[in-house]
């Protein structure tokens, strides 16, 4: 595997942009509020819809809301984050091809 498919792929890491691991799901609520629109009966509109990205980091799952207005934003960042994993296995792929090619020797001062 030529040191130039490990070039290709750092610069295409380095170029990705903010990621943001997780998924994005739309929620729908019903509140508190006695006699509310939510809690109709016969045609109930709950409110939302609200947007929550889930996620782990470091073996921790945690979530937070995404406001409407950053939800195209953080919908490419986790796409971005996507696309920063299958790099990396691409990465990791062409370092051992490169090691298994060309030795320890020649791969050890690429930095």
């Amino acid at each position: 595997m030529p040191k130039n498919k490990v070039d290709k792929l750092k610069q295409k890491l380095l170029s990705l942009g903010p990621v943001l691991p997780g998924s994005i799901s739309e929620q729908w609520n019903i509140c508190g509020t006695p006699n509310c629109k939510c809690k109709n009966p016969h045609n109930p509109k709950k409110h939302g819809p609200y947007y929550q990205l889930s996620f782990s980091v470091g073996g921790r799952s945690s979530s937070m809301f995404i406001k409407k207005e950053d939800l195209s934003e953080a919908r490419k960042r986790v796409q971005n984050y996507q696309e920063f994993k299958k790099l990396t296995k691409e990465l990791v792929q062409a370092y051992v091809d490169l090691i298994r090619s060309n030795g320890f020797r020649r791969v050890q001062n690429d930095r």
